[in-house]
């Protein structure tokens, strides 16, 4: 399994890349890197951590990288040379079989969209991510949480059975609850365009529980929700805000007495146990489903367990076989870009399946 890693993505890039990479080399053996990135840049490290000559690593130049005050489109565009770039030219060159960068998200977007393009059966790619969940596996799959801004109800329908494979893939959930995200769980609840998601998504082979309100993200009331990326990303970001300002008001109430400090000390465990309930690190990043290789892509401030994890869901992916998987079952539901039955009955609600 050959994984393309951008050497040059993340807020301490290179460093906290490669050391990543040493350690994904040391715990599996049958994955080779390539590494990209400025070769100047990177050889210190390289040699620091001593993986100069490794035989699993080939290394290929990447003049510039995208920063992340640029404009998304910087990676097709003006910084044709960046990392981001050369990885997606690999891949599309066959010499990699995956992409791994915890840089500029839409710039990974832009690049892989255009670049390595989706399976023939997908409109458009969409980002999954975990979401923390009272349920036994502790997680929620929420999908699309930022790739596209507007969406069509083909898009939703096939967002749909992205999140379901990603969860029988990351998860090991069999027939995952599929839920529709709206402002309420009644069938006439939400836009036009859920109105009309939902209308297919009930008719399609898939375990589809119907709309589900903010609170089911957390609280376990299915394990795959939809919506379009706008709204993804929001949740997403307000989620994490949250969970930082929890932290500092319990913090601060800790320290208002000793006898609460006291207490504190005592249950430590217990506080570091629920704070790895949000680890995102254990994953790595956030998938680009629907292309026609996998791209994971990471936090800004990703640590080298956060990398190093990325690299591990890509290699998952590949030997789960997840786009060959994932274009059979968009055919079986009937919603395939192409020949999809389920196409006519969208464009009925006067909004283009395909367009939006």
């Amino acid at each position: 399994m050959r994984i393309a890693v951008d050497a040059m993505g993340g807020d301490f890039a290179p460093g906290v890349v490669i050391e990543a990479v040493r350690d994904a080399l040391n715990q599996m053996p049958d994955v080779e890197i390539v590494l990209v990135g400025h070769l100047e840049k990177l050889s210190y490290y390289l040699e620091k951590l001593g993986l100069i000559g490794h035989p699993r690593i080939r290394l290929v130049h990447a003049e510039t990288v995208v920063e992340m005050g640029e404009p998304s489109t910087a990676s097709i565009r003006a910084k044709r040379d960046s990392s981001i770039t050369v990885c997606a030219d690999l891949v599309k060159a066959g010499e990699a079989d995956a992409i791994v960068s915890a840089g500029h998200t839409g710039a990974a977007v832009a690049a892989t969209k255009v670049r390595v393009r989706t399976i023939p059966e997908i409109e458009r790619p969409a980002l999954a991510t975990l979401m923390p969940s009272v349920q036994p596996c502790g997680k929620t799959v929420l999908v699309d949480v930022g790739a596209n801004v507007e969406c069509s109800p083909l898009n939703l329908v096939q967002f749909a059975v992205m999140g379901e494979l990603y969860c029988q893939c990351q998860l090991g959930i069999e027939k995952p609850r599929v839920g529709l995200l709206s402002v309420g769980g009644e069938e006439h609840k939400g836009t036009d365009l859920t109105r009309c998601a939902f209308e297919v998504l009930s008719k399609m082979p898939i375990n589809f529980v119907g709309n589900v309100e903010g609170y089911e993200i957390f609280c376990g009331g299915c394990d795959v929700i939809v919506c379009n990326g706008f709204v993804g990303n929001v949740v997403l970001k307000a989620s994490e805000g949250l969970a930082r300002a929890t932290m500092f008001w319990l913090k601060e109430a800790v320290k208002k007495n000793v006898l609460r400090y006291t207490g504190a000390m005592l249950i430590k465990e217990a506080f570091v146990e629920l704070k790895a309930h949000g680890d995102s690190d254990e994953y790595g990043g956030a998938p680009l489903v629907g292309l026609k290789s996998p791209c994971i892509i990471g936090h800004g401030a990703s640590s080298p367990k956060a990398v190093m994890n990325a690299i591990r869901v890509s290699d998952k992916f590949l030997k789960f076989g997840f786009n060959n998987r994932l274009a059979s079952r968009i055919r079986e539901c009937g919603i395939s870009s192409v020949d999809g039955k389920y196409l006519p009955m969208l464009e009925n609600y006067g909004i283009n399946a395909k367009k939006g």
